[in-house]
């Protein structure tokens, strides 16, 4: 999960005040969190990153999971023996997240795009799964300017991204891939990797996913 606008239906282009992650899509996860632990958790990690899992890097190595949400992939990721920062701007979703999966190999801030602030270190790994496109337009270019500061070198950023309408009840972008791709390519991250995910695996007729896989300073 990621804060963005204030608004849940604002102008595609409103711009959030500089610098401060604002509420919008916050109040929809926090009510809601518990439920949503057991959806997400009824789809696992292989099934939903299947095509980028040989893309990973190598055991031990430092990940961070960016709206990391009630930790399916953080807890996932940890168990596979990846040290994990999990990112998570709403407190409700973390202590589900913590009760299902107390792991200790996995620290939890409390933190968002496109600034994260107090995230600090270097990372083999960035993974942002259904995040991308709750970003503001005009954050998304600020968004990837810091996930390559965070990425070491050759480090991969792999971004996960719900299509279709967006829902009501929340707010979402129906963003590309290609604007993802250009805007990894203007701070010096290559597509590695396209992934047409295809149908929805929670069995919403209405989406479909793609995942990007983006590497450091791969020409």
């Amino acid at each position: 999960m990621v804060e963005t606008g204030k608004h849940s239906n604002p102008r595609p282009d409103a711009p959030s005040m500089a610098g401060q992650p604002v509420a919008g899509v916050q109040p929809y996860y926090a009510e809601n969190a518990g439920r949503l632990g057991e959806r997400y958790g009824s789809v696992n990690f292989e099934e939903v990153h299947g095509g980028v899992l040989d893309l990973l890097p190598p055991t031990p190595a430092a990940v961070v999971d960016v709206g990391a949400g009630t930790g399916r992939d953080a807890a996932a990721l940890a168990r596979r023996g990846y040290q994990v920062m999990a990112v998570e701007p709403v407190r409700e979703m973390q202590e589900v997240a913590q009760r299902l999966d107390p792991s200790e190999d996995i620290s939890w801030v409390e933190d968002s795009l496109p600034e994260l602030s107090r995230v600090q270190g270097t990372f083999d790994l960035a993974l942002l799964s259904a995040v991308w496109m709750h970003l503001l337009p005009a954050a998304r270019g600020r968004a990837m300017e810091r996930l390559a500061a965070l990425l070491a070198p050759a480090g991969l950023l792999v971004i996960s991204l719900r299509r279709g309408d967006p829902p009501t009840d929340r707010l979402m972008f129906d963003v590309p891939a290609e604007d993802v791709v250009r805007d990894g390519e203007r701070v010096g991250l290559r597509l590695v990797r396209l992934v047409e995910e295809g149908a929805d695996r929670l069995g919403r007729a209405d989406v479909w996913w793609q995942t990007i896989a983006l590497r450091k300073g791969e020409s």
